[in-house]
């Protein structure tokens, strides 16, 4: 299957959980999408509900099914917790880095600046946006783009970076400083139930 390009407040409704992290694809219509999207009240079973668990978190980070099933693998042979070692390989993703460094509102935004090369690590431009950063590594704005309109743009509007990460706006150059806690990203989610879904 490949990777959904939709609507994605239409997604955020069917599973009742903000893609976008911010709140705005739920806050105008609270409810599943269809014309009997009010009434839907379906109980889920236990796979059900380990299954939509796992949705969630692939649509957040915009993988396709064969790539988030890549990055449990490789979580599942870490030393650690498996669920807490795939979220920390989904956050070393460039793309969502990018993201979290202010450079793009959305992940969507940041997988095309990556993908268009507007992006260097330590010096070289990269332009693949699931490249897996590590710990130290400078996260930069290509020379030829710090003029790019929709980079400047986001800067302006973006308050807050989370704590493992670092952005100089002047210079738009960043770094990841470290692993991320648990308690820094979404706690919405419950990576344990995306275990059992690929464990049973």
């Amino acid at each position: 299957m490949s990777r959904y390009t939709g609507p994605q407040n239409k997604k955020s409704r069917r599973l009742n959980f903000s893609t976008l992290e911010n709140g705005k694809d739920l806050a105008r219509r609270p409810y599943a999408p269809g014309i009997h999207g009010r009434d839907r009240r379906k109980k889920l079973s236990e796979y059900g509900i380990q299954l939509q668990e796992k949705q969630k978190v692939r649509l957040l980070y915009g993988l396709n099914e064969k790539q988030f099933h890549k990055v449990f693998d490789r979580a599942s042979k870490l030393k650690g917790i498996t669920g807490e070692n795939l979220l920390f390989l989904l956050e070393s993703r460039l793309d969502n880095l990018v993201y979290r460094m202010g450079m793009s509102t959305t992940r969507r935004g940041a997988r095309q600046l990556v993908n268009h090369g507007h992006i260097t690590v330590n010096g070289t431009k990269v332009d693949i946006p699931s490249y897996t950063c590590k710990v130290g590594d400078i996260i930069a704005v290509k020379e030829e783009s710090i003029s790019h309109p929709a980079i400047l743009a986001s800067l302006e509007s973006t308050n807050s970076i989370k704590p493992f990460v670092e952005f100089d706006k002047k210079k738009l150059t960043g770094k990841y400083v470290r692993r991320p806690l648990r308690t820094e990203l979404n706690s919405e989610i419950n990576e344990s139930l995306i275990v059992e879904f690929y464990n049973r």
